[in-house]
């Protein structure tokens, strides 16, 4: 299982970075390997978003996001082609008018690879995941 941490700040308030994270629909915009996302079921407590990504070749699968609050966004695996676990959560605080998002995944896969593949895998796709929402931030908050 390849689990990863990491904080990043972000020129934006912790609400804005927070409708940013919320607006699921947005992704295939900005975030290079998501095709589409798409909210398929909401509750007062949750949603369930359907996400279609290419690597390699095209996936989809889907997570239970519980929104809570506005400074946290928590996730689990509800189905999928992909993953066998995929966990994670995203805290946000307020630094100086500025957001620190803490980001933390714990994921799985479906397909046999070897731990330390799957953690390099999550490690080279989270600095690039990382720069594509400083753009969307500079992009809507400029």
């Amino acid at each position: 299982m390849a689990t990863v941490e990491t904080e990043e700040v972000f020129d934006c308030t912790v609400e804005q970075f927070y409708n940013l994270l919320i607006d699921y629909e947005s992704y295939g915009e900005f975030l290079d390997d998501v095709d589409s996302c798409e909210v398929i079921e909401e509750d007062d407590d949750y949603k369930i978003v359907e996400y279609r990504v290419s690597v390699v070749k095209s996936f989809s699968y889907r997570l239970r996001m519980e929104e809570n609050g506005e400074d946290m966004i928590s996730w689990t695996l509800e189905s999928g082609d992909l993953f066998k676990v995929s966990n994670g959560s995203w805290e946000l605080e307020e630094q100086d008018g500025k957001t620190l998002a803490k980001y933390s995944i714990e994921a799985k896969f479906k397909v046999f690879v070897p731990g330390p593949i799957a953690k390099m895998a999550v490690n080279v796709n989270l600095p690039n995941m990382m720069k594509s929402y400083h753009k969307r931030v500079a992009e809507l908050y400029s």
